[in-house]
């Protein structure tokens, strides 16, 4: 493993199963590196998972506000990529994946984005979605505005959430407090997912990604994820989409059963 004490933030690392195939996982925001505990269980003798939690998640420290989020987390799992691996991210954490397979397609043998809130490719596409989307999450930012991050932590999980998952009040004290001390780094991504800051979009940078892609969404989510999924299959050289019927945006989480599945099964034609 590549020193990852010479990051300016060393961030928390776990590995999950034993099997033969290596796999490098990327969480989603006020979640950690555990939530891909169902899935790595659901495949233990077949690969071996490398999961870290990113900055202000989890066991890693809290984001020093230097650089920019998804540049730091990206710094992060590029030390981790230590060999050609299968690569896979979760919202937040998919953007993270694109990155790398931009940056590093020599390391990613193959990509796989589950519900990429990557929102500058539908704005291309379906401007309106991701106008209501803001207009959708507008509490949940005046919450943060004002400091109130429990209510913002709230509201950002609820918009997120499916029918069938765990209200807030449900939720372990001490779930609530992780998300609550995340929630923050919301806004700071702003600039990566909707205005493309890192230039994902530009003329022939996705074209480097020639790994087979596998774009995967639940049909419960919210529309835009739908038209970023498409958007990307078109760019991607090499991808294909895939939606999970009655899944909502936790899919991993909420079907770890059926995306282990659909991973075993990209990754034997791939």
């Amino acid at each position: 493993m590549k020193d990852l004490a010479s990051l300016p933030q060393p961030v928390h690392v776990r590995q999950l199963g034993s099997g033969p195939r290596q796999v490098l996982v990327i969480h989603c925001t006020i979640a950690h590196s555990g939530a891909w505990k169902g899935v790595a269980g659901r495949l233990d003798k077949e690969a071996t998972f490398t999961a870290f939690d990113m900055l202000s998640h989890g066991q890693s420290p809290d984001w020093d506000g230097q650089g920019g989020y998804q540049d730091r987390n990206v710094e992060a799992a590029a030390m981790l990529l230590q060999q050609p691996m299968d690569l896979i991210g979760h919202s937040f954490g998919a953007t993270v994946a694109l990155r790398l397979a931009v940056e590093y397609p020599e390391l990613v043998r193959s990509l796989t984005l589950i519900e990429p809130v990557f929102f500058a490719v539908a704005d291309q596409g379906a401007p309106d979605l991701v106008s209501q989307l803001r207009k959708d999450a507008k509490p949940f930012a005046d919450a943060i505005a004002v400091g109130d991050h429990a209510l913002g932590a709230r509201l950002f999980n609820r918009m997120w959430s499916s029918s069938g998952s765990p209200r807030w009040p449900d939720m372990p004290e001490a779930t609530r407090a992780a998300m609550t001390r995340s929630i923050h780094v919301v806004p700071a991504c702003d600039a990566s997912l909707y205005d493309d800051q890192a230039g994902l979009l530009s003329p022939g940078v996705l074209d480097r990604a020639t790994m087979p892609c596998f774009l995967l969404r639940g049909t419960e989510t919210q529309p835009v994820i739908h038209m970023i999924n498409e958007g990307l299959a078109q760019r991607l050289p090499n991808a294909q989409s895939q939606a999970v019927s009655g899944a909502g945006h936790m899919l991993p989480i909420s079907h770890p059963g059926t995306t282990a599945s659909l991973l075993r099964d990209f990754w034997s034609r791939s």
